[in-house]
């Protein structure tokens, strides 16, 4: 990649899409008020709005290794509390992808260094759901299911935070759950049952 070329489509970019609204970055720089928070993998492979069909201004988005919302996560916390609380987004998507490296990575027995506390998120997950998974004798339909499973996970981390538990009861925000196929292009609905895990969970995780 000749990063020079960046710099020309960007200029392209511009002409594109001022010829087809003359306001268009003036528009852009009045403000945001997105719909949806979207949490998802760093992946080169899994571009947001792309896959989403959305411009900009309409998905507030943050990125990490494997999609994971952890409680200690200082940077991740931050884009939740803004996202939900001061720009007062309506739901909350967690979206994996099958051929997840991450979770591949943490599947394997190996010192990844500094990745090791990161990856241990997702090792917890495959603890507790080990029987499941360890049925599954096909590697690449466990490691798709661990990605399934990640993401439920992830969205019951976020139904911890007192953020998300004030704004569903002040205004009905919803926390979903999806997976993006990247061989097929399609996006998953894994029909998280929002309501049953905040039942579930609100003996221990209530927060007034």
């Amino acid at each position: 990649m000749d990063i020079a070329d960046v710099f020309k489509n960007n200029a392209n970019w511009i002409t594109g899409k001022l010829s087809q609204d003359a306001d268009y970055f003036e528009n852009l720089g009045k403000g945001q008020k997105p719909e949806l928070l979207y949490i998802g993998c760093s992946d080169s492979r899994v571009t947001a709005e792309d896959l989403m069909g959305l411009g900009p201004g309409e998905a507030f988005v943050h990125r990490n290794i494997a999609n994971m919302v952890v409680g200690t996560d200082a940077n991740g916390m931050s884009v939740v509390n803004y996202a939900v609380t001061h720009l007062k987004v309506n739901h909350v998507v967690v979206c994996g992808h099958y051929a997840c490296g991450g979770v591949k990575a943490a599947m394997e027995s190996s010192d990844l260094g500094v990745l090791n506390g990161w990856l241990r998120n997702i090792r917890d997950v495959y603890r507790m759901h080990k029987e499941e998974l360890n049925a599954i004798s096909c590697e690449e339909q466990k490691y798709d299911r661990l990605v399934e499973l990640n993401v439920k996970e992830q969205c019951v981390n976020l139904i911890k935070t007192a953020a998300v538990q004030k704004a569903y009861r002040d205004r009905g925000l919803k926390v979903h759950g999806w997976v993006f196929d990247v061989h097929t292009g399609e996006l998953i609905d894994l029909k998280i049952d929002f309501e049953k895990y905040l039942k579930d969970i609100m003996e221990i995780y209530h927060l007034d």
